[in-house]
């Protein structure tokens, strides 16, 4: 049986058990690949972000209170190092073309393609916040709650931009249909 995410955590604390933490990279890999990847537009990029996440959790998880789940926790520090990559590139003036340019190469789209490049178009027409929100709450499985804490907005606002983000992403897919 699978020790839970907090019996790996209070190994790694207590004897800085490196399997255990590579047993907690293993099980939220593809959650942390996933989000970033939505995020930035650029599995290349994602990749990039979440392998610094990674080490940062590595380096921080002294840090970590068991306050919410660990999920959540990681999810934080994918979020804020997205946030500082795309600082660094905005400062550079390359963000929003990297966004819209490349867009992400997800595993879903081995199986389905089409949909994930329509998803991938459609979180395009959301804002940056819209879009995390959107996100984390339904491709990365968090609560409003969890996802309040990891973009550090009220949780009033998240739910408002989750409502707002799935009625664009419903407008947008409908108008696609539509024209289809």
């Amino acid at each position: 049986m699978a020790q839970s995410d907090d019996v790996l955590v209070s190994q790694v604390l207590a004897t800085g058990d490196r399997r255990a933490f590579s047993a907690l990279v293993d099980r939220h890999q593809r959650l942390v690949r996933g989000l970033l990847a939505r995020l930035t537009g650029n599995r290349a990029d994602a990749d990039d972000i979440a392998q610094d996440t990674f080490v940062q959790a590595w380096q921080r998880i002294a840090t970590y209170r068991g306050e919410g789940s660990f999920k959540a926790w990681l999810c934080q520090i994918a979020y804020s190092r997205f946030l500082m990559s795309a600082r660094k590139a905005r400062s550079r003036g390359r963000l929003m073309e990297g966004l819209r340019a490349d867009p992400p190469l997800l595993d879903e789209a081995a199986a389905q393609p089409g949909l994930a490049r329509d998803l991938d178009r459609a979180l395009a027409v959301l804002g940056d916040e819209e879009r995390a929100c959107v996100v984390l709450c339904f491709a990365s499985g968090l609560s409003h709650s969890e996802a309040a804490d990891v973009t550090g907005l009220p949780l009033g606002t998240v739910k408002s931009h989750v409502n707002r983000g799935r009625a664009k992403l419903k407008d947008w897919f409908d108008r696609q249909e539509s024209a289809a």
